[in-house]
C-alpha cells in the first residue's frame, strides 16, 4: 500500500506546511441499522495522518450506489470540490469496493480511499518495533489482496513457455496475487517466531508471579500519559489517534510494597478493521492475560459511554472479557467540578477519577490498585485425584503451583497454588468444573 504522502495530481498543490490536502466524504446510509461512522472521528484520523482537511461533503442515501457508492449528482459535486481546493486525496467514511474506488478516482482525478485504508496508513506510520511493523504489513497485504482487480490491463498476459508461439501464460493479476500470497506467508511465519519469543517472556513473568496491569481504552483517552506518570517513563504521547501502537512494559512498586508490571497497548476505535484486530491479536494477548485491566476513559469526551462500549466489544473479541477491570476516568482537569474520587459497588472499587496530565488522583489510583491486586490473587490448597490431570497440567502451565506433593495411599496430588481470580475461572471453565471443589484444609 502506498503512503498517503505519495498522493498527487497534475494540478494539485500541497496544503499548509506541505501537508496533503484532502476532502472528506460522509455518506449516511439509512438502511444501515448499525449506524454510520463518526465524521468528527474521521477528521481526527485524517489529522493524525498529517493530512489537511480542505472540505467535507455530506450526503444521504437509502442504499449505496453500486458504481460510485454515492449518487452521480454528488459525484459531480465532489469533483467540483476537489478542483476548487486543489485536493490530492478523497477519504470516504464508508467502506468502498475496489471498483468504486477506481470509478471515483477516474471521475475526480485524484486518489480515493476509505476509512480502513486511512487507518492502515496511520498504523504504518506509527509502528516502531519489528513486531509492530510486521503486524501492520500483514494487515496491509491482506487489504491490498482484495484490491487486485484489473489493475494491470496494460500488460494483459505474459507469454507462456510452450509451443512454437507460446501459450496463453499468466495474467499479471495472477502474478501479483501469487507474490502477495508468498509475502503474506513469509510475514505470517516471521510473526509466529516473534510470537514464540513474546510467549517466552510472558511465561517468565507468570513464573515470577508478578501481577501484570494492562492499560486499555479508546484511542486518545490518555493511556500513554497515564503510563508515563505512573512509571516515570517517556513513552511517546500526543493528542492524536493511535499515538501508541507497540506495547511497552515497566515495573512499578506499589505503596503496599507489591511489585507489578504495567503494560501500555494500542488504543481501540469504532469498527477497527478486522485484519488489524487479527494482526495485533498477539500484542493484545497482554491485555487478555493481565491480572487487572485498567480501562482508561476520557471523562471530558461527550461520547465516553459509547467509546467505552466499543472498547468492551473489542475486549470480548480478543477473549479479555472476563479479566477483572477497573475503570479509570481520565482528564478530570477538563471537566469542571470533578475532583479525584473512587466509586465502589458492594465495597469493591469500580472506578477512579483522575488526571494524568496534572497528577491529581494518582495516589488514590495506586491505593485502589493495591487493594484490587490483593483481592484478585487467590491462594488455594487443592487435593486433585489422578483423574484431574488436566487441571494439574493447566496450573503448571501457568506457573501457579507453589508446592506439590503426593498422597502415597490415594495417589492424590496435594498442591498449594496462587493465581489471579481470572485464571481461577478460566481453568475451571476449560476443565468443566470448579477448582473450589478440590480445596481442603489440614
Amino acid at each position: 500500500m502506498t503512503s498517503l504522502a505519495d498522493c498527487g495530481t497534475a494540478s494539485g498543490a500541497p496544503g499548509e506546511d506541505g501537508a496533503v490536502r484532502c476532502v472528506l466524504v460522509q455518506a449516511e446510509i439509512t438502511s444501515d441499522h448499525e449506524g454510520g461512522e463518526d465524521l468528527a472521528e474521521l477528521r481526527l484520523l485524517a489529522e493524525s495522518a498529517d493530512l489537511e482537511v480542505a472540505e467535507v461533503l455530506l450526503c444521504r442515501r437509502g442504499e449505496p450506489q453500486p458504481r460510485f457508492f454515492i449518487g452521480s449528482g454528488k459525484v459531480e459535486e465532489l469533483k467540483a470540490l476537489v478542483q476548487a481546493c486543489a485536493a490530492e486525496l478523497v477519504i470516504f467514511n464508508n467502506p468502498l469496493s475496489p471498483a468504486q474506488e477506481r470509478n471515483l478516482s477516474a471521475e475526480t482525478g485524484c486518489r480515493v480511499i476509505d476509512r480502513t485504508a486511512l487507518i492502515l496508513n496511520i498504523f504504518a506510520q506509527r509502528a516502531r518495533t519489528y513486531e509492530g511493523r510486521l503486524q501492520v504489513e500483514l494487515a496491509q497485504l491482506k487489504y491490498s489482496a482484495t484490491r487486485l482487480v484489473r489493475g494491470w490491463t496494460h500488460l494483459e498476459r505474459q507469454k507462456g513457455g510452450f509451443g512454437l508461439r507460446g501459450g496463453p501464460g499468466e495474467k499479471q493479476l495472477e502474478l501479483d496475487r501469487r507474490e502477495l500470497g508468498d509475502r503474506i506467508t513469509a510475514v505470517t511465519r516471521e510473526l509466529e517466531k516473534v510470537r514464540i519469543r513474546r510467549e517466552s517472556g510472558r511465561k517468565s513473568r507468570l513464573k515470577r508471579q508478578v501481577p501484570v496491569l494492562s492499560l486499555a481504552g479508546y484511542t486518545n483517552a490518555g493511556k500513554s500519559t497515564l503510563f508515563n506518570r505512573l512509571t516515570s517513563s517517556a513513552v511517546y504521547a500526543a493528542d492524536q489517534l493511535f499515538a501508541t501502537l507497540d506495547p511497552t512494559f515497566r515495573h512499578l512498586d506499589l505503596p503496599s510494597g507489591a511489585r507489578v508490571i504495567f503494560a501500555d497497548t494500542v488504543g481501540f476505535i469504532r469498527h477497527l478493521p478486522h485484519d488489524l484486530v487479527a494482526a495485533f491479536r498477539a500484542t493484545l494477548q497482554e491485555t487478555r492475560d493481565a491480572t487487572l485491566l485498567l480501562h482508561v476513559i476520557d471523562a471530558s469526551d461527550e461520547r465516553m459511554e459509547d467509546n467505552a462500549a466499543q472498547v468492551d466489544q473489542v475486549l470480548e473479541e480478543i477473549g479479555a472479557g472476563e479479566v477483572p477491570r477497573l475503570l479509570v476516568y481520565n482528564k478530570i482537569d477538563l471537566v469542571p467540578g470533578i475532583r479525584p474520587h473512587a466509586e465502589r459497588i458492594d465495597g469493591r472499587p469500580r472506578a477512579v477519577w483522575v488526571s494524568a496530565a496534572t497528577g491529581e488522583g494518582l495516589d488514590l489510583l495506586l491505593e485502589i490498585i493495591s487493594e484490587l491486586i490483593r483481592k484478585n490473587i487467590v491462594e488455594l490448597r487443592l487435593r486433585l485425584p489422578p483423574a484431574a490431570g488436566r487441571i494439574r497440567s493447566e496450573l503448571h502451565r501457568g506457573h501457579f503451583v507453589a508446592t506439590e506433593s503426593f498422597d502415597q495411599e490415594s495417589g492424590d496430588c496435594l498442591m498449594q497454588v496462587r493465581l489471579p481470580e481470572a485464571d481461577l475461572g478460566r481453568i475451571g471453565k476449560l476443565c468443566g468444573c470448579s477448582l473450589n471443589d478440590f480445596t481442603f484444609e489440614d
